[in-house]
């Protein structure tokens, strides 16, 4: 595994010019890899703006290992489904088991799910809300049984995500910017390259900007998924001010023609203040190319970190503006409820949730599809 990234020395020979692109070749015009400090942009507004804020600290070292195992693809995956994918998280287990144990509806039920749906990070507020208007039905006789009251607890949970299934539209403006920002190990630089993927495959021409230019091994990794996915990559050395890379690749992006740009962004604890000012002044020097930059502010989040991905959304909101969240690493020992406590928290979109390693497994959000795949299909089974 991983063959892309071993070096052999001793076979290594002389590089040769790189051959013309074909033409309607993906991201033809561009080379894979492209020195941002070769763009000429000399501005003064650009020149006052980045130095605006003081030297950042140095961010701490990200779990590389995490990202770099989902940049291998295992050979024609399986595209499993949604219930294939989450049932092995908490909220999963802990739903299926209460209805084995309760298959008959009383108040010991409900009490029960109310545990439940707040051990699995959906939150107190919203799971006491949810589960007394259950009971409240169910005095009334409204359910028959704990078969109706499984049902109508789907349409309730259905309900909380319904307005923040909106997917991303990169359509109507060209380059269309995406700045995607997050804490460290969330698999920010992975989903990036998933997007590259993805949109690549809708036959647009996608850029990437290696912004991360604070840990060692970011931008290579980045790059790597420019080569696999054939899309071009903006990049200087570690250390770069990233704000002047993430500058260049938008005047490389419209003069190109290009269709989208994602940015990458060094990966910053919600605390850290000077890492957080590093995101201001990157949006503000994008506004010198595109009053309207970035178009999306797309933050991922690690779907196992429970109710401190709230904290460090409501962080991120306020420095820099996020419009629409990734729901990353739910298919593993994720407690799947923090997707509601965020819908009612923030009511951001929405946009990906990340159901596994390959490329196919970053699924546009859909809210039926995800409360199925928590949900026992019926009484008795997981």
């Amino acid at each position: 595994m991983l063959k892309f990234w071993k070096k052999k020395p001793a076979e290594t020979t002389p590089e040769q010019p790189a051959a013309p692109a074909v033409e309607g070749a993906p991201a033809a015009g561009f080379a894979h890899d492209t020195d941002a400090a070769s763009l000429d942009h000399a501005n003064p507004a650009l020149d006052e703006a980045l130095a605006e804020a003081p030297p950042v600290p140095d961010a701490p070292v990200e779990d590389e290992a995490t990202e770099l195992a989902a940049v291998v693809e295992a050979a024609a995956p399986a595209k499993r489904s949604w219930r294939e994918r989450l049932s092995g998280s908490a909220f999963a287990r802990g739903l299926s088991s209460l209805f084995i144990r309760h298959p008959k509806l009383d108040d010991e039920l409900l009490d029960e799910l109310e545990t439940t749906l707040i051990t699995a990070d959906v939150g107190v507020e919203a799971s006491t809300t949810l589960v007394e208007d259950l009971r409240k039905r169910m005095h009334k006789r409204e359910f028959a049984d704990a078969g109706a009251l499984l049902a109508a607890l789907r349409q309730s949970l259905v309900a909380m995500l319904r307005p923040v299934e909106t997917p991303l539209d990169v359509n109507g403006l060209k380059p269309f910017v995406i700045l995607t920002v997050g804490i460290n190990g969330v698999g920010k630089t992975t989903t990036i390259g998933k997007l590259a993927r993805r949109y690549r495959d809708d036959g647009r021409q996608v850029l990437l900007a290696a912004g991360d230019t604070f840990r060692a091994a970011a931008v290579e990794q980045l790059k790597t998924w420019g080569a696999r996915n054939s899309v071009p990559v903006i990049s200087q050395g570690q250390d770069a001010d990233a704000a002047s890379v993430i500058f260049d690749a938008l005047q490389a992006a419209r003069s190109r023609n290009a269709d989208v740009l994602i940015a990458d962004t060094a990966g910053r604890l919600h605390t850290q203040g000077g890492l957080m000012d590093e995101l201001g002044k990157i949006a503000r020097v994008l506004k010198k190319l595109d009053a309207d930059a970035p178009h999306e502010v797309l933050m991922v989040i690690d779907g196992t970190t429970g109710q401190n991905a709230v904290s460090q959304v409501r962080q991120f909101r306020q420095i820099v503006g996020v419009t629409g969240l990734v729901v990353t690493k739910l298919d593993g020992t994720a407690k799947g409820g923090v997707v509601f406590a965020l819908a009612r928290e923030f009511g951001l979109p929405i946009r990906y949730v990340g159901l596994g390693e390959t490329a196919t497994d970053l699924r546009v959000f859909d809210a039926e599809a995800y409360v199925d795949g928590l949900l026992p299909a019926s009484l008795g089974q997981g």
